[in-house]
């Protein structure tokens, strides 16, 4: 062996004396740290957001290190596959301005709420979900999943949660698409009060945040199932999104905070104040 890898004998003897270096030993404990903390993102973390849970349990770590270590394991993250459209926007119902226009950033809770729509394949059908989004710290506040794409199976039920769950006392954006469900006479009754903001037609970064979180929740879940019956991917969904994404997903838009930590630094920023 240590003429194949042209080394001394005494050199190996020196070696395995010595044992494990330090450097190898931090590898191996990153290693483990690393493949708990994939799993129980369900594979949907990189190695940023890896290395941001790393340095909250006290692990000092690159990022390229990370990626160098989880290239070795074989850990990679879940990629993004393109969606289709539940957009139907060819109707005659009023089309209200685009007031948000891509400004995305705002200062406290309950001042924009986005909102979109997406399908998920069962063995019954497809099953239709609708989300509403609070562009401040990303928590979904309110959704619903419907056998049709009604306005009463869809946006309907996601907004009496989101408003049945949140005190609204000052000036409300919400922001949709186009499609008929969000024009609908039945929405914009309930919605007076409120301001309406919908996007430009055909244009997906006017509603990008909502979007995002749609596509975020098929691959880094939904592609992964399979659902038999409505009932079973109703109970997945609710999981994922009141016990993973609202509660334990860390957002890069939050700083790599979860939307508690986030909420808890806004609240201790205030006091302070």
């Amino acid at each position: 062996m240590c003429k194949m890898f042209k080394v001394s004998k005494s050199g190996y003897y020196n070696w395995l004396d010595r044992g494990p270096s330090k450097r190898w030993s931090e590898n191996e404990a990153l290693t483990v740290a690393i493949r708990g903390i994939f799993k129980d993102s369900f594979g949907s973390y990189g190695a940023p957001r890896i290395r941001e849970e790393l340095l909250k349990r006290g692990y000092r770590a690159s990022r390229p290190r990370v990626a160098r270590i989880m290239r070795a394991n074989r850990l990679f993250a879940k990629r993004k596959r393109k969606s289709g459209a539940t957009t139907d926007s060819k109707h005659d119902y009023p089309i209200a301005p685009n007031i948000l226009d891509r400004d995305f950033t705002v200062h406290r809770r309950n001042q924009v709420w986005v909102s979109d729509m997406t399908y998920i394949r069962t063995g019954e059908g497809w099953m239709y979900l609708t989300v509403i989004m609070d562009l401040f710290h990303r928590k979904v506040v309110g959704w619903s999943m419907g056998k049709t794409l009604a306005t009463a199976d869809t946006i309907i039920p996601a907004w009496k949660m989101a408003v049945r769950s949140n005190n609204i006392t000052d000036r409300l954006v919400f922001h949709s698409d186009r499609g008929s469900q969000y024009a609908s006479y039945e929405f914009t009754d309930i919605l007076k009060g409120y301001v309406q903001s919908m996007g430009r037609k055909g244009n997906c970064w006017d509603n990008a945040v909502a979007e995002s979180f749609s596509k975020s929740l098929k691959v880094e879940w939904v592609y992964h199932q399979n659902y038999n019956f409505r009932s079973e991917a109703e109970l997945s969904i609710f999981q994922w999104i009141g016990t993973w994404y609202n509660r334990k997903r860390i957002h890069p838009t939050l700083h790599y905070k979860t939307i508690g930590e986030f909420e808890n630094e806004m609240y201790n920023q205030k006091s302070a104040a």
